[in-house]
């Protein structure tokens, strides 16, 4: 199978996809919201979401659920948030296990800046080597200065740097955080770029009005967790923001949608 068409079981043919990441339960363990898979996998299906980003044990657990949805497999991690700090980000699984389990693309951890720069990077660069010989693609997920990093790191400069070193690794696709004016870091870039969500913000209309003002600047859509499956109403804050991503609805129009599922 080529990388075109598990792309296309990710991204619609407008190039946007809408994203749901489900993978905090492996530093997490049963977080708010996802201490039941197979609830929060129909919940996000029916509100227009189109692919998950998620663990090899829920990927292999809750597969008639996951049908409908394109599937992004993490292959990284290693640490807990019970560990007093985590260290480099270890591949936990290979090309191969992604592959048995029918996933769309793979992805991994990438901390330009950061006290485990090399050992992320490389994970990047040894899986993009693995993955593409089987037409998988790679998901990087570039965070400047890791995940522990303070806001000032997250800069339009540090973004842009981060993005363009994924593409330069090979990566297909980049998950990197949002930051206004954000048209320099699509502009580095030359492979869709999805924005994060980050904790749950407690402002839904504001995170909107985020993705909004991202698509408007090039972004391909969103790899968003906590704000989608810790809302109120998780199908309708996937409906909202499939309508921005999907039918360019303004922020008013897709906050219309909130609690109307």
């Amino acid at each position: 199978m080529s990388s075109n068409r598990r792309l296309s079981r990710i991204f619609r043919p407008s190039g946007r996809a809408l994203i749901v990441a489900m993978d905090h339960g492996l530093l997490d363990g049963p977080c708010p919201g996802l201490e039941n898979p197979a609830e929060t996998l129909a919940k996000i299906a029916a509100g227009g979401a189109d692919a998950v980003l998620t663990s090899y044990g829920v990927a292999r657990q809750f597969a008639r659920q996951l049908a409908p949805l394109g599937l992004i497999l993490r292959l990284d991690g290693g640490a807990t948030s019970l560990g007093a700090s985590g260290g480099p980000p270890s591949l936990l699984y290979r090309v191969e296990d992604a592959l048995r389990l029918g996933a769309d693309a793979v992805a991994l951890n990438g901390f330009p800046g950061g006290a485990h720069e090399s050992a992320s990077l490389e994970n990047i660069a040894r899986v993009v080597g693995q993955a593409h010989p089987w037409g998988l693609p790679v998901m990087a997920e570039m965070v400047p200065g890791g995940f522990d990093s303070p806001p000032e790191w997250r800069t339009l400069e540090n973004i842009a740097l981060a993005v363009r070193v994924a593409a330069e690794l090979g990566a297909d696709l980049v998950k990197t955080p949002y930051a206004a004016g954000f048209e320099p870091v699509i502009q580095a870039c030359y492979v869709p770029v999805v924005i994060l969500g980050g904790a749950k913000r407690g402002n839904e209309r504001a995170m909107l009005a985020d993705i909004k003002a991202a698509v408007d600047a090039g972004a391909a859509g969103v790899a968003i967790g906590r704000n989608i499956f810790q809302a109120d109403d998780p199908a309708g804050m996937t409906a909202a923001v499939a309508a921005i991503l999907h039918e360019d609805a303004t922020v008013d129009e897709a906050a219309a949608l909130l609690g109307a599922r």
